[in-house]
């Protein structure tokens, strides 16, 4: 039997299918969903016209928020499914502003230094379902889901996301990885791949070693 509270999060790139696979989960499991919030950052339309002078503050408050859904998440009393994590806000989004110049040294070292010692205190989920892609998979899907402002993303940027991505998971010791390579993997329209990844779930919570889906 998979634990009454379990907490998995789907983490991957811009596009990868976070939500969707977040959402199939959802309904075939019965397990409650917690979705990224975008919208609502009050920073974002000025980090878009000034990303080195925004940086710091948009990405504080995303921080914030996903701090806070991951308290709210830990009291709900059954199983969860997260959509992206606050780990991927700080050692993807924000690292990669500090690497591309978008965010000062001081403001990259306050705000890695608050992040750090508060994911000393954070529960870790019981599972990260890592979602991969290749560029041109990812840009055909944000090209299919239409939103405005994903449709000038820079293939160079997605790239980079992904090498930060891999990185981050090669470190990550918080909790087990399952590693999904999505390049040919259909969740919405083949049902047998959502059921490969749900059995890999299932099969992960019990404890069996580490495994990397593919399209076999």
């Amino acid at each position: 039997m998979i634990m009454t509270k379990t907490f998995i999060t789907i983490a991957g790139n811009i596009g990868v299918g976070k939500s969707t696979l977040t959402t199939l989960l959802a309904e075939r499991l019965g397990w409650q969903p917690f979705f990224e919030v975008v919208e609502e950052n009050p920073y974002l339309a000025d980090f878009y016209q000034d990303m080195q002078r925004w940086s710091f503050h948009s990405q504080l408050f995303f921080l914030s928020r996903r701090l806070r859904q991951h308290h709210r998440l830990l009291q709900h009393p059954g199983p969860v499914l997260q959509d992206r994590s606050v780990y991927e806000d700080a050692e993807v989004f924000a690292r990669n502003l500090y690497q591309q110049g978008h965010m000062s040294a001081r403001d990259w070292e306050t705000y890695a230094d608050m992040y750090k010692t508060l994911s000393l205190v954070l529960q870790p989920p019981h599972l990260v379902v890592y979602l991969r892609a290749s560029v041109p998979t990812l840009l055909r899907r944000i090209s299919q889901r239409g939103r405005d402002y994903e449709q000038n993303i820079a293939p160079a940027y997605l790239d980079q996301l992904n090498t930060l991505y891999d990185e981050w998971v090669d470190g990550f010791n918080l909790c087990p990885v399952l590693t999904a390579d999505t390049d040919n993997l259909d969740v919405v329209h083949h049902d047998q791949h959502l059921d490969q990844i749900i059995q890999r779930i299932q099969e992960r919570l019990r404890g069996r070693d580490y495994l990397t889906l593919g399209a076999g």
